[in-house]
């Protein structure tokens, strides 16, 4: 959720080499190598490919950018003043949603300035109709084209203060918010009815030790969708009064939780892509997957004092493993700002940047499992 504030770091280039692209033929049909577009000051978030209509979304923090193949604007949802993050398609509705954080911290104060302090916060899912969006600047409040959820329970757990160890802390669980959406299955199985997982956003915080899980929360999409309403008359309280199920995933905690949540078919996984936490007891990866095929078991939650129990999900026995805290994912650099799994072993990633004239923009390009711990994806040419 907070990639903009490490996109500074990121190598200023110039965007003609990354338009290239090529079509290649994969079992899913032609696909394009390489999808480019740039837009504004704040930089992708999230995307989603529509293969079926050969379409291609990009969350860039304010607005909604819809493209063909060849990265040529088809439409967009814009006038949005929140943070606007991991999106995820469901293919069969046409509908995309995505998480939307209104708040007062750095990330609220970095979009809205001064104002995000005057605001309450406000999280919700944004439930975007995307055969509407066939033209530019669409308004996001009253173009017709978007509803939003409200969630309750992220807005109690962001300003709920706990005590731990003796100590008061902020933020049940270090929540900063959401960021991470996607669909699938229910944990424990492969098909059947859809669910909507939505993932924490966490604050990176070496002294504390009840913040070293994802924390995932999950909502019937259906249902979700009959509680949405549209922002045209400003903030709404209307949605799920709690999410049907909470989840912890063990990772160690990572900076600013997960950015993007993506479920593939073909391995069965979530995966998680996270900006790598900085306490030395873990190993930091920066990609994580939860074994789909492996129901979550009710276990006391490590680090917790008073003790907390909670459903645990299961990372997938893959990658790299570390002995010491058990936790097993992988050191691969891309994901954070967008990843999308296609099926049949093929994904695209998210490679971002500023142009020479310190415009953002996002270079997806398609990539193929390889099943190696130092590099479990490689670039398809």
């Amino acid at each position: 959720m907070k990639k903009m504030f490490f996109a500074a770091a990121l190598v200023l280039v110039t965007a003609a080499g990354l338009r290239a692209q090529q079509m290649v033929q994969t079992p899913l049909g032609l696909l394009p190598t390489k999808v480019y577009y740039e837009t504004g000051k704040h930089h992708v978030q999230g995307v989603a490919v529509d293969v079926k209509n050969k379409c291609v979304y990009f969350s860039f923090t304010t607005s909604l950018i819809k493209t063909d193949y060849q990265g040529n604007l088809l439409g967009s949802v814009t006038g949005l003043s929140c943070h606007l993050g991991c999106i995820d398609l469901d293919p069969e509705t046409g509908k995309i949603y995505g998480s939307m954080e209104y708040k007062d911290d750095v990330i609220g104060q970095g979009i809205s300035g001064a104002s995000a302090k005057q605001r309450e916060n406000t999280f919700y899912i944004g439930i975007f109709d995307t055969d509407k969006i066939t033209r530019p600047n669409i308004d996001a409040a009253t173009g017709g084209v978007f509803k939003a959820a409200y969630l309750g329970e992220v807005v109690r757990m962001y300003e709920e203060k706990v005590v731990q160890g003796g100590k008061t802390l902020e933020h049940r669980y270090g929540c900063s918010g959401i960021d991470g959406v996607a669909i699938g299955p229910q944990f424990g199985q492969t098909g059947g009815r859809k669910v909507l997982n939505v993932a924490f956003g966490i604050y990176g915080d070496n002294t504390r030790t009840d913040n070293d899980y994802q924390v995932i929360l999950q909502f019937d999409p259906v249902k979700l969708e009959k509680t949405s309403q549209p922002l045209d008359k400003g903030f709404h309280h209307v949605g799920p009064k709690k999410a049907q199920k909470r989840y912890f995933a063990y990772t160690g905690n990572t900076t600013w939780g997960v950015q993007n949540l993506e479920y593939d078919a073909y391995k069965g996984y979530w995966f998680m892509a996270a900006y790598n936490g900085k306490k030395p007891q873990f190993p930091n990866y920066s990609l994580f997957a939860i074994d789909g095929g492996k129901k979550a078991l009710k276990e006391q939650l490590k680090g917790f004092d008073p003790r907390e129990k909670g459903l645990v999900v299961s990372l997938a026995e893959d990658g790299l493993s570390d002995a010491a805290s058990g936790i097993r994912g992988w050191n691969f650099k891309y994901g954070s700002t967008g990843m999308e799994s296609l099926g049949q072993g093929y994904y695209y990633f998210s490679q971002n940047g500023k142009t020479k004239q310190k415009v953002q923009y996002c270079n997806l390009v398609l990539y193929k499992w390889t099943g190696r711990a130092d590099e479990p994806f490689e670039e398809v040419k």
